[in-house]
């Protein structure tokens, strides 16, 4: 009796041809755009305002749940053993001990969300990206936010004052940006197959 194997095609998968290089290159390649935006900053205490949360939407959404959550494993691996990829060019374990650690760990369950819900198709179209990418920043911040909280011991007021309610807007912009440039993605890839 033979197993098959179902696959879940994500949008990385219409553009690439799967092997287990182009998936160790997608892993790496998703932690890399993650450090990236992560320099991409408003300076804001205790907690900045990114591009992480933007690319870890992405990486999860373009590269399904094991190979986006990978990536923000390797993220999170690298910048704590040294190399300056965290927000402002940040590195170390202290970071993850610090009060925006639960933010980067909550980034690997996020990926890992958003990655499940685009293999169940629900970046095809606009409103269920929305949808995914606002859940996968909720994942964020329920790791991050008590993390916050603890690590500098906020009440759950200074907490939300600090680690929430200034991320909202962003929140829903990159959101927005997530599903829209994944959508135009999957848009191309239909487009390229038709004139095939």
């Amino acid at each position: 009796m033979s197993s098959t194997v179902v696959r879940r095609p994500v949008l990385a998968d219409r553009v690439i041809t799967r092997s287990l290089a182009t998936d160790a290159l997608l892993v790496v390649a998703g932690a890399g755009l993650t450090a990236a935006l992560a320099q991409v900053a408003v300076p804001l205490w205790p907690v900045p305002i990114t591009g992480q949360t933007l690319a870890v939407l992405l990486v999860g959404g373009s590269l399904g749940a094991l190979r986006g959550s990978l990536s923000m494993v390797l993220y999170l691996l690298v910048g704590a053993l040294g190399a300056p990829i965290y927000s402002d060019a940040a590195s170390g374990w202290a970071v993850l001990g610090g009060p925006t650690g639960g933010y980067i760990v909550g980034f690997i369950l996020a990926a890992a969300l958003t990655g499940w819900l685009a293999e169940r198709k629900w970046d095809r179209r606009f409103l269920g990206g929305m949808v995914s990418y606002l859940a996968g920043s909720a994942v964020v911040f329920a790791v991050g936010l008590p993390w916050l909280g603890f690590s500098l011991g906020l009440t759950v007021e200074q907490t939300l004052a600090a680690g929430l309610f200034p991320f909202i807007i962003g929140g829903i912009i990159k959101a927005v940006i997530a599903a829209g440039l994944i959508r135009a993605g999957w848009f191309a890839v239909g487009r390229r197959s038709a004139e095939s």
